[in-house]
């Protein structure tokens, strides 16, 4: 699964802290100094050692990063830390930026180097990579969340009461000692279990364990439902807690023997039934093929379980339990078969996943069945080979879903209604086993009735919520609040900004959904009021994803495509249930009309819009955008001047948007340069002689950023950016 690390003001700075050099350290010695005395300036040397654009990030030395190129959709890394055990799942772009971080390189220099590889000014996607591998520990210097820290001194907690909180809150019971069992058990007796001669021996016992479970089924001789009903039904409880723990244990034992760690292990009250897990998100460090032996280190292990199950029942016939045991190895085979059709999330899907090479298989399919399939169709959109493999994929998921649900009544009855009758005949201690028995046997029936109770409530709040913002004031000021924030509209008039907000609705938006396509008009503009949103540049050919960066509360987009009537650039996806304000098109431009006595603005969107049309400048949100826009200045440049001259020092990087300007060396034309081109971006971080002269051919217009500009950019991006919530990873727990 995939968590979210929100955005905090008090985690911003503890993260800040984090990253900066002691208070001792630097050119500046000991800040306590006064300047007056020694001529040192405080406040300056304080200001540098909290610049976020001086930080020079640098992975600690146990930071692993493994790279997967697959055959179809998009490549990806994953990056752990091995102390705490979390795990990062990279873009190609974002495993660029963090092989830049040697501890050699400031943020800026990451920036401008980023630039160089990709060109764009990837500021965001920097800053917000650098402060969650900072908070995730993934850094030389320690995280130390000085808030959280705070809270516990002032208010300690015993360990006792702190796991007796967390267990009332996730119902769980976590053992981090589980590795220590696991390799225990591996050095001294499973081991062996992967020599050749040892797998073989295996396969044979399970094949030949199924055969002698059909031979007993074709005698008759046994039935679901046993004469001793007390001592059956506890001994089949026994054996089933004992066929989770060897599952489970199956898994833990592949992890450990290919040099990977358990993080842990525990028991949990899941859906009403109590069961064992195994967290081995560390498998996510593993070569495909062994992430697959992983996956089917379970089923297997219980494969082996049933078929000496089936060997006792089948050697001992008049046993008192052998009947048991046949129950036994019934039950196995077919939560074995339920584990593993690839169409539910269980083994048979991650098996499925990592030989398709599709990580994220089933939230993409269902996803892509919710809210992409219908609008293609009703669009008639050509589907990209990838997405074609998707609908199919969730189709038959939905379709598979609903078979289970029609015929599962007609089998269970078929298969264990006698027994359920006779242990609710058998009087109160049958009665009592027959319920644990339904906990355990229909968990996954409670676990979807669970998830489609919570959908309805889910639905149920959504409509409640709409109908109190139509009557309530106090969400319309907070609407208001967060559009008077936007960088873009620093000159609303109060009036107007009320007027504004008096128009704005409320729209839920589910995890997966799209808010905004890449291609599309644009008919209203989103303030984002809780949860996170992605940006993607989507591969029309492909039907592959680029993430550009994500956006949190307080953040807006779409607003530039409505101004310049343009369609949209990217593609906004919720990445977890979320809120946001929509402005309609109608409500933005009879506002933008109402407001021409406001001279500054109208000039500032369309400048601002025409940043955001350079390649350069084409990564920016409309917030950074802004930001940018104060920070630098356009220029008109009339043909036959120099922009630049050979041997001074250069101090500023400029964009081309118009015109046609041509790079000269020694006095020879070296190169040409149009609209969308740009040169200079070493002056952003070096007071170096210019290499070459550029001078306009015809009339050009040119974005001339400075070095002092660019560093308060790097900064603010740093200190604003929200943290990606779609980067920590957490392979399922199996159960």
């Amino acid at each position: 699964m995939r968590a979210r690390r929100g955005r905090a003001r008090g985690d911003a700075y503890a993260g800040l802290r984090a990253l900066v050099p002691p208070s001792g350290a630097g050119v500046y010695g000991g800040l306590g100094s006064s300047p007056r005395a020694d001529g040192i300036d405080v406040w300056a040397g304080l200001r540098e050692l909290v610049d976020p654009s001086n930080l020079r990030p640098k992975l600690a030395d146990d930071i692993e990063v493994k790279e997967f190129h697959l055959r179809w959709g998009s490549d990806y890394a994953v990056v752990a830390n091995p102390r705490d055990l979390i795990h990062y799942q990279l873009s190609p772009d974002e495993l660029a930026m963090v092989r830049l971080m040697d501890g050699t390189r400031t943020l800026k220099e990451i920036v401008v180097e980023r630039y160089q590889d990709s060109g764009g000014l990837e500021l965001s996607g920097v800053a917000d990579l650098v402060r969650t591998l900072a908070k995730g520990n993934f850094l030389e210097r320690a995280f130390v969340d000085v808030p959280q820290a705070v809270e516990r001194a002032r208010n300690p907690v015993s360990l006792a009461r702190r796991k007796g909180r967390e267990f009332a809150r996730t119902l769980s019971i976590e053992w981090m000692g589980a590795h220590g069992m696991v390799r225990w058990l591996h050095d001294r007796f499973l081991r062996w279990l992967f020599v050749p001669p040892a797998k073989v021996a295996g396969a044979v016992l399970a094949l030949s364990g199924v055969a002698a479970f059909v031979v007993l089924v074709r005698g008759g001789r046994f039935t679901l439902t046993g004469q001793s009903l007390v001592l059956g039904i506890v001994v089949l409880l026994v054996l089933d807690y004992f066929m989770v723990f060897i599952h489970e244990l199956g898994h833990a034992t592949v992890l450990v023997h290919h040099g990977r760690r358990v993080r842990s292990a525990g028991f949990q009250i899941y859906f009403g039934s109590p069961a064992f897990f195994v967290d081995s998100s560390d498998g996510l460090m593993l070569d495909k093929k062994h992430q697959i032996w992983e996956s089917f280190a379970g089923p297997y292990a219980q494969t082996l379980i049933a078929a000496i199950s089936s060997f006792i029942a089948l050697a001992f016939p008049d046993w008192v339990l052998s009947e048991t045991f046949y129950r036994f190895a019934a039950l196995n085979y077919l939560v074995l078969t339920m584990n593993l059709i690839p169409l539910l999330e269980l083994d048979g899907y991650w098996i499925l996943s990592d030989v398709i090479q599709v990580p994220d298989l089933r939230p993409r399919s269902l996803s892509f069945i919710r809210f992409d399939l219908w609008h293609k169709l009703r669009v008639r959109e050509r589907f990209s080979p990838q997405e074609v493999g998707l609908g199919v994929y969730g189709l038959a998921g939905v379709l598979f879903t609903i078979l289970s649900f029609y015929t599962a009544y007609f089998y269970w009855r078929a298969i264990f209604g006698d027994l359920v009758f006779n242990l609710w005949d058998g009087g109160p201690v049958t009665r009592g086993l027959l319920v644990v028995l339904a906990l355990f046997v229909l968990n996954p029936v409670v676990r979807g009735l669970v998830k489609l109770l919570g959908t309805v409530i889910a639905r149920v709040r959504v409509v409640w919520r709409k109908a109190r913002f139509r009557l309530e004031q106090g969400w319309r000021v907070e609407a208001a609040g967060l559009i008077d924030a936007l960088s873009l509209f620093d000159d609303i008039p109060a009036e107007v900004l009320g007027d504004l907000a008096g128009r704005v609705r409320l729209r839920s938006v589910d995890p997966g959904q799209p808010v905004v396509r890449q291609g599309e008009r644009a008919d209203a503009f989103y303030v984002v009021r809780s949860g996170a949103f992605q940006v993607v540049e989507e591969d029309p050919r492909t039907g592959n994803e680029r993430a550009l960066r994500t956006l949190s509360r307080g953040e807006a987009f779409g607003e530039l495509g409505l101004a310049e009537a343009a369609p949209r650039r990217a593609t906004v996806r919720a990445v977890e249930r979320s809120e946001v304000f929509v402005v309609d098109k109608g409500t933005f431009d009879r506002l933008l009309a109402d407001m021409l006595h406001v001279p500054e603005f109208e000039p500032t969107l369309a400048a601002i819009s025409e940043l955001g049309e350079l390649p350069a400048f084409s990564h920016l949100e409309a917030d950074e955008l802004a930001d940018l826009y104060e920070h630098g200045t356009w220029q008109n440049v009339p043909p036959g001047r120099e922009v630049v001259r050979q041997g001074e020092e250069g101090d500023a990087f400029y964009a081309v948007r118009a015109g046609q300007l041509e790079v000269v060396k020694d006095g020879d034309v070296v190169r040409e340069l149009g609209p969308g081109d740009a040169f200079g971006e070493l002056a952003l971080l070096l007071d170096q002689p210019r290499a070459a002269t550029v001078r306009t051919r015809t009339a050009a217009r040119v974005y001339r950023l400075d070095r002092e500009g660019f560093d308060r950019l790097v900064a603010e991006a740093f200190r604003r950016g929200s943290l990606n919530p779609s980067a920590p990873i957490d392979r399922a727990k199996h159960h």
